[in-house]
């Protein structure tokens, strides 16, 4: 759609709860103009969208070459395996990535989250340099190579550059499979400058960065980087790693006599523009003090139990006005379901209860945790969506009414039975800034961009 166009849908999810017979009105920006509900008649020229019509939902979190080995670090090996020996086998297919291959990979990434009803990513982007570590004649080479394939595949993307100076705590020296990642302050700064020159006018791009966690980035790192960020845009989006792994908390206790949350907050203003990726570890006073800062904590519930990261405590977190967002982060899965699936799950089995995370006002489990990754993940990824609300973003979803895992069900049920009861996606159609990237379960470029996904494995798996 590039001229202003109407949308009818019988059943509607909108901030106020479901509403019938809704006309949904686009302008000509792929933004949403006016929501009526009651309709009738429907005005000639609507377009019917023959299903349930729903936000579409961002990806707080993804590290997109990690498609390529999603499914090859299963092996338990010495029998000791953890998130330090995973990431071993992580750095080992980095040497098999370089540019076209990046590209690839992303799109046949973002068309699979595309078809699960993900229409918005946030990258969180270190694979900077070539296999050797130095940089490509472009700096941003592979950034560029990440804006294309999310503009191929038709998502929206927050693109984070990351920066990445040192191995651990204390400045140490950084390991020789971490060499594609390696920027100093200055040569980091220059690439946000140009990265901003070239997209500061695409409406499909938002740039944000990434310290990517306190062991990798120090103090004084961290505060140039926010500062020369701020130069540029003072309202993008930070996002770091931290407090996912117990030894990572441990470590940051010796070093900055503090656990990593609070030892940020304690140094630095948070705010809502900060999304704290995984926080698994906090203990009540960060939790509390995280909750009232508005940053979002980025939570990738598959990756975190892939990983063998631990249980993020949701429920006191939520209780405390905490605000979170969901993310597919190794891609383990591409499906947001199976991120808010997994968080509710996770809950059950540590507390032996079930239905934890809802809310007196909000009792559907589904739908409360779908509203609230919608509203935590548009402030994590810096853009105007999720809702279907005027002035946002025309990022929505179809679902399927006809599908077996919906069928019959009331608008109490409907995000209970999609997020807990579907063992296929109920996903139909799905629209990106005003435009269907999907219609029938089809994205257009499907083939083709599976076909060189296709052809990249193969060329990684010979060159292993």
């Amino acid at each position: 759609m590039t001229e202003a166009a109407q949308l009818f849908a019988g059943h509607a999810l909108l901030p106020h709860g479901w509403a019938q017979d809704v006309l949904v009105t686009l302008d000509a920006e792929g933004l949403i103009a006016g929501v009526e509900q009651g309709v009738d008649p429907v005005p000639k020229g609507a377009q019917a969208v023959d299903g349930i019509l729903v936000p579409g939902m961002p990806n707080c979190h993804s590290h997109a070459f990690q498609r390529a080995m999603a499914g090859l670090a299963e092996n338990r090996g010495s029998g000791q395996d953890s998130f330090w020996s995973w990431r071993e086998s992580m750095y080992h297919l980095l040497s098999q990535i370089g540019p076209p291959q990046l590209q690839a990979i992303a799109e046949q990434l973002y068309v699979e989250m595309l078809k699960q009803g993900y229409t918005a990513v946030a990258e969180f982007h270190y694979l900077h340099h070539d296999p050797g570590g130095r940089p490509f004649a472009d700096r941003a080479e592979m950034c560029h190579r990440l804006v294309a394939g999310a503009g191929n595949a038709g998502l929206h993307i927050t693109l984070l550059p990351v920066l990445y100076c040192y191995s651990d705590f204390g400045a140490r020296e950084p390991e020789p499979g971490q060499r594609r990642f390696l920027h100093c302050v200055d040569t980091f700064g220059a690439l946000l400058q140009s990265l901003c020159a070239r997209y500061k006018s695409d409406s499909h791009v938002r740039l944000g960065v990434a310290p990517h966690s306190l062991r990798a980035v120090g103090e004084s790192e961290l505060r140039e980087l926010i500062a020369g960020m701020d130069l540029l845009d003072t309202s993008a989006p930070v996002h770091i790693h931290i407090a996912e792994q117990r030894r990572e908390v441990e470590r940051c206790m010796a070093h900055n006599g503090a656990r990593p949350v609070q030892w940020l907050l304690d140094n630095f203003d948070i705010d809502s523009r900060w999304c704290m990726v995984h926080a698994t570890h906090l203990d009540d006073q960060e939790l509390r003090a995280l909750a009232a800062t508005s940053a979002v904590a980025g939570l990738c519930p598959t990756t975190e139990a892939n990983l063998g990261d631990g249980l993020f405590p949701a429920r006191e977190y939520l209780q405390a006005g905490g605000v979170f967002a969901i993310g597919s982060d190794s891609q383990v899965s591409r499906d947001p379901v199976a991120e808010l699936r997994l968080f509710e799950y996770g809950q059950r089995l540590r507390r032996e209860q079930r239905a934890v995370l809802a809310s007196g006002h909000c009792p559907s489990v589904g739908e409360y945790l779908f509203r609230g990754a919608l509203a935590g993940g548009a402030r994590a990824l810096g853009i105007d969506c999720g809702a279907i609300s005027p002035g946002l973003r025309a990022d929505l979803v179809v679902l399927d009414e006809q599908h077996t895992g919906l069928a019959g069900r009331q608008a109490s049920t409907l995000m209970d039975s999609w997020i807990f009861a579907c063992d296929t996606t109920p996903v139909k159609h799905v629209m990106v800034a005003g435009q269907w990237q999907v219609r029938d379960t089809v994205h257009p470029q499907e083939e083709a961009i599976a076909d060189r996904f296709r052809r990249t494995m193969r060329e990684i798996a010979n060159a292993a």
